[in-house]
């Protein structure tokens, strides 16, 4: 039995996020029928309620996608925001807020809600849309723990969830989870122009890298040694494992990834300071 059986769920915006989430969420038996998607396309409509979900027109009726619901996930641009939520914001009562916008805060988020607190605040990652996703949550004072048990039901639909205790912290969750798919697809990207340069054909190379990269993550993620003693047991002396990672030291690649992580935390705080304003 799920914390979400029989809970309404209701998305105000059905892009690419939304659609992830949803996937997942009927991937693990939530029946359709009780969720909800308000879009202002008419096509992005249609194709929903083929899926059998319910659809709302938001310019037409706004509130109604949120009276009633339990849960209210809020997937639309953040530039979008204040006008979308100002629609309803008078109607909420006691539903959980789930936002999965980039750089709302949870104070920023309330106020555009008329001082609504139910908020919890997600940086869910790309791979969502496959259910391999990695989410960080940030909830207010105001969740109670069965909010917090539904917030994280409704985003393990579609992968790894992980609370951070200060708000802050979201910044680095956008630096290790949220943004990172894109490190992980130049890794890949240099892999195989590589193996191309050193002879292989684009598809040969493409693949290899790939599963590489999969097979490397499956096997750190199921074994009980950290990454840096998997790679030990892996680098022979003198061997051609040692020779590339060598050359990656002397080159400070590690560095290099932590200055990009940091370029990445300090253009989160720039846009969560940039929203506020």
């Amino acid at each position: 039995m799920s914390v979400l059986d029989n809970k309404k769920i209701s998305f105000i915006g059905g892009g690419n996020m939304a659609q992830a989430l949803i996937s997942g969420l009927v991937g693990c038996g939530i029946k359709p029928n009780l969720i909800t998607v308000a879009d202002p396309s008419s096509d992005a409509r249609e194709q929903l309620a083929a899926k059998g979900l319910n659809t709302v027109d938001p310019m037409a009726d706004p509130k109604s996608a949120v009276i009633g619901a339990d849960i209210v996930v809020l997937a639309v641009k953040p530039q979008m925001m204040k006008v979308v939520v100002s629609a309803f914001a008078d109607v909420l009562d006691n539903q959980l807020v789930i936002s999965v916008a980039a750089g709302l805060s949870t104070d920023l988020l309330s106020n555009m809600l008329g001082g609504y607190s139910n908020i919890v605040r997600a940086m869910p990652n790309t791979p969502s849309m496959i259910q391999m996703g990695a989410t960080g949550l940030y909830g207010t004072d105001n969740i109670s723990a069965e909010q917090k048990q539904l917030a994280t039901a409704v985003m393990e639909a579609s992968g790894l969830v992980m609370w951070v205790d200060d708000e802050e912290h979201m910044h680095a969750v956008t630096a290790v989870s949220g943004s990172a798919p894109a490190y992980m697809f130049y890794f890949i990207e240099s892999m195989v122009d590589g193996a191309v340069a050193l002879g292989l054909d684009k598809e040969q190379a493409s693949a290899l890298a790939m599963q590489t990269m999969l097979g490397a993550a499956k096997m750190a993620m199921n074994s009980d040694d950290a990454p840096a003693e998997l790679r030990r047991k892996v680098t022979s002396p003198n061997g051609t494992t040692q020779a590339a990672v060598e050359s990656m030291q002397a080159n400070e690649i590690g560095r290099q990834i932590g200055e990009a992580m940091q370029a990445c935390y300090g253009r989160s705080q720039a846009l969560s300071e940039e929203m506020s304003k």
